[in-house]
């Protein structure tokens, strides 16, 4: 028999006013907690300033690359160099995200995030020195793309310090959708700006944005120490090994993320961006088969990124953790599954609607960070972000690159319905894989898992806090 019924009064020795007492006890025991909102979220000091860094690193970096691209296009009139430096958005991020994302577990993730903003802020700067030979300019742009994966991986890793566990999902779609608007939005601003103001003052606007979000984090944000040195003290390991080599905390994460199967799985999900994401890389002449031109090619890539936007308040804030991880792998399915009906060569109108659709159902891919986070140390977090970056980079760059050689002698149309059909498969393999992995089944299972979650969040408060809790406690 369990400890809560020992010593309990029997049934028939109970009172009357007893036995209501306790039934109105179980009953607002066992009727659900609130679940947290936006307001909540936003309501975290700590996080406005994440997220509004987060605005003006990514607008920056979007506004560098357009900026620069045009620009040496104007010089050169060569489509080569300036596909060069628009390739500085993906080479250098997959350096960084391998080799330096550790940079963020090894000292103070603030203070990470405020040197790679600064020093963002100088290379700007210093595309502004008239003169400045091409091949410079693109080398200066390709330094500034190398810093942005490190950001990342800080402050992908600081959001599960700032923000409670029964709060992160939230949060993180909020940063997620934040960052799928900038990219749309990003583009067609930072060619306006292009347009209306110079080159020049895209770039003089985009190292003031870096240059603001250091701010805004050096005070927005609390001091912390690093991860990887509370957890050499915590383990009685030497100073050495909180300052390991970028190539030991390489070997290490990965060793922790695909040795382990359900990060493995949580990874490869991930990584399924690289098949529904193909409608981007085909915009042009898939909108092109269909008579369009730009503003139709807009049109298709503007839907191809919205669909989650709009479906992410219900998906985080009405479905509880359990459920959310229950529907992942099938909806992992569903976002490649649906591109498939573009064998039938639709309309441009049902065209973006099955792109909508899609991308509806990427919102998996928060209960997948979700799950992921909660399963990485603290002081392999960023470098383990580092990993999922740089893979999610690298098979993004291979899946474009094949569906533009393909769209050269089948219809674009097939390509994304092949992409689709090729995802797909693999999905519904990484979904079974998942289940037997971790499954999740049950009432028993929610309450347990919030149970953990509730001990994991408490735990370092009544370290930090306990005397005056003690205290005043009743």
């Amino acid at each position: 028999m369990s400890k809560a019924f020992k010593g309990s009064a029997s049934p028939s020795s109970a009172s009357p006013s007893s036995a209501r007492e306790r039934r109105g006890t179980a009953a607002a025991s066992s009727s659900p907690e609130p679940r947290p909102s936006f307001r909540e979220v936003f309501a975290l000091a700590e996080f406005r300033a994440l997220w509004a860094s987060e605005v003006l690193s990514v607008a920056g970096d979007r506004l560098a690359l357009v900026a620069l691209t045009i620009l040496v296009y104007e010089r050169t009139r060569s489509p080569l160099l300036a596909a060069v430096a628009f390739a500085s958005g993906t080479l250098p991020y997959i350096v960084g995200a391998l080799f330096l994302s550790s940079l963020a577990d090894r000292f103070p993730r603030r203070t990470v995030m405020v040197v790679t903003d600064l020093g963002r802020m100088a290379l700007v700067a210093g595309m502004l020195v008239p003169g400045m030979p091409l091949i410079a300019l693109i080398a200066l742009l390709y330094a500034v793309t190398s810093f942005q994966p490190v950001f990342d991986a800080a402050r992908s890793a600081i959001t599960r310090d700032v923000v409670p566990m029964d709060k992160y999902a939230l949060a993180a779609g909020t940063l997620q959708s934040t960052f799928r608007i900038l990219i749309v939005a990003g583009a067609a601003a930072g060619g306006a700006l292009v347009a209306f103001a110079g080159a020049r003052w895209a770039l003089g606007a985009d190292a003031a944005s870096f240059g603001l979000s250091a701010l805004i984090v050096r005070f927005g944000l609390q001091l912390r120490p690093a991860a990887a040195a509370v957890a050499a003290a915590s383990d009685g390991a030497g100073p050495a090994e909180a300052k390991a080599g970028p190539l030991r905390n390489l070997a290490a994460g990965t060793r922790l993320v695909f040795g382990d199967e359900s990060l493995r799985t949580l990874i490869l999900i991930a990584w399924l961006a690289a098949f529904y994401n193909v409608p981007e890389a085909v915009a042009t002449p898939y909108a092109g088969k269909l008579g369009g031109g730009p503003v139709a090619a807009g049109l298709l890539i503007a839907f191809s990124q919205l669909g989650s936007v709009v479906v992410m308040p219900y998906f985080t804030k009405r479905m509880g953790p359990l459920t959310r991880l229950r529907w992942m792998g099938p909806m992992a399915v569903c976002t490649c599954a649906v591109l498939v009906f573009t064998v039938l060569r639709p309309s441009l109108a049902v065209s973006m609607a099955i792109f909508f659709l899609s991308n509806t159902f990427t919102v998996y891919q928060i209960a997948a960070n979700t799950a992921f986070v909660q399963r990485v140390p603290n002081e392999r977090r960023a470098q383990a972000f580092g990993l999922a970056n740089a893979g999610l980079v690298v098979g993004q760059g291979v899946a474009f690159a094949a569906a533009g050689a393909l769209a050269e002698v089948i219809p674009p149309s097939l390509v994304v319905a092949l992409a689709g059909g090729a995802g797909s498969v693999i999905a519904c393999g990484l979904a079974i894989r998942w289940r037997r992995s971790a499954p999740v089944v049950g009432r028993h299972s929610a309450r347990h898992l919030a149970g953990k979650q509730q001990g994991q969040e408490a735990a370092p408060v009544r370290q930090e806090r306990a005397p005056v809790q003690l205290v005043r406690s009743r």
